[in-house]
């Protein structure tokens, strides 16, 4: 049977352009279907409010996919600690540090928009891939050999697998009747950028408090991104209140860690929610990053479980293209399904926690986290293998990420 392209990726964000970008070098041909894209990037503009903290696995996938040379020659903040504390009493603290792990850093803090703008300008290097914007599918059709998208324009498109990389209210997974579970954190997140009184010194910051965590991130330019989850009516003051009053807030939030705090940027707020697929694969469909999962930001894993996705998702497809096998086979989908359900499931549960945990004034559990942050912090091991971990250094990763 003749096919149209090998994939279609719907979805050009982060993750899909990411895995479109994996797939294509590979000379797989492949569709990408966005309704959108966002703005042509500035790099003489301002830093944009949504940022990311990009792991050292992160790094090499997108090294692999061919942007990570055009993301380090616009702008990245590398940082080589983290200081994490609670807001007590009594006091609990952890630090982390990249000399105790052998590495230059412990991630760089990224704008998601150049991010973005790095994997779309790869894409226009790769013959194999072809973008359709605006496109919106409104039908999908799964056949024993292929699945069918009918846009909105009246186009039909037809592929031997479908990959749905569209966030959170992903239109792939409604099409395709793949159900999802979900729970709202009760919070909003408050970005923004702001000027401090002491540098950052490369260092993430991140606070717990009773309504939620409070992170700076580094910037380049020496400014610090802040990401503070609260309630949504405390939220809404943040945003809407006077700069003054904001600047104020924050830093009494952060406990004058770097000093005064004055807001150097506009501010914006997004709601926090849990969710889940209740499969990860169905009939030549399979999700990655926010179209399977969305977690709470307050470890910075978020899009770097979606890279994790797209390079579980390209490992398992290339072997049963090397080995034969159709790219929308049941038993490969199963094997991708396997992997990174698991691994993402384990995530979702640990952080969870962390938010029941962390996000209360409960004086005995208060003690208790604060116990536990010192005794982990002395736990050189321990701590060390947690750190690894997150940053995708240990764990069950894609082969052409092991050892990053």
């Amino acid at each position: 049977m003749r096919y149209d392209y090998d994939l279609i990726i719907i979805g050009a964000g982060m993750v899909g352009a990411a895995l479109a970008c994996l797939l294509g070098k590979e000379r797989l041909r492949i569709a990408v279907l966005d309704r959108t894209l966002s703005p042509p990037f500035d790099s003489a503009g301002e830093v944009g409010l949504r940022v990311s903290s990009i792991s050292p696995a992160s790094q090499r996938l997108l090294e692999i996919a061919g942007a990570w040379p055009a993301i380090r020659a616009v702008r990245l903040c590398p940082y080589e600690r983290m200081h994490v504390w609670d807001s007590g009493p009594p006091r609990g603290e952890i630090n982390f540090d990249s000399a105790e792990l052998g590495t230059r850093e412990l991630g760089h803090i990224v704008e998601n928009a150049l991010i973005q703008h790095a994997l779309l300008a790869r894409l226009g290097e790769l013959p194999e891939v072809t973008l359709f914007v605006p496109a919106e599918p409104q039908a999908l059709t799964s056949e024993a050999d292929v699945v069918r998208v009918e846009l909105d324009d009246g186009r039909t498109l037809s592929a031997q697998l479908l990959v749905g990389a569209d966030g959170a209210s992903s239109r792939a997974r409604e099409l395709a009747g793949i159900a999802s579970t979900g729970t709202d954190y009760e919070q909003e997140a408050v970005v923004a950028h702001v000027h401090t009184e002491r540098p950052h010194a490369r260092t993430a910051r991140q606070r717990f408090l009773a309504t939620g965590p409070l992170a700076f991130l580094p910037l380049a330019d020496g400014r610090s991104s802040i990401v503070w989850s609260t309630a949504p009516e405390h939220a809404r003051s943040l945003v809407e209140g006077d700069a003054s009053a904001f600047a104020a807030a924050v830093t009494e939030a952060s406990e004058s860690t770097l000093g005064a705090v004055t807001l150097a940027s506009g501010r914006a707020k997004f709601p926090l929610r849990r969710q889940h697929a209740a499969a990860y694969a169905k009939d030549r469909v399979v999700l990655v990053g926010d179209a399977a999962h969305s977690v709470h930001p307050l470890a910075g894993l978020g899009v770097n479980l979606g890279f994790m996705d797209a390079g579980a998702l390209a490992e398992v497809l290339l072997d049963a293209v090397a080995a034969g096998d159709a790219p929308g086979d049941p038993r490969t989908l199963r094997r991708y399904e396997r992997w990174r359900k698991s691994e993402n499931l384990a995530y979702m549960t640990a952080l969870d926690a962390f938010h029941r945990l962390f996000s209360n004034s409960d004086p005995l559990l208060g003690s208790l986290r604060a116990f536990g942050l010192s005794a982990v912090d002395r736990m050189a091991p321990f701590k060390q293998a947690l750190a690894r971990r997150a940053m995708g250094m240990a764990g069950d990763l894609p082969r052409m990420l092991r050892g990053s």
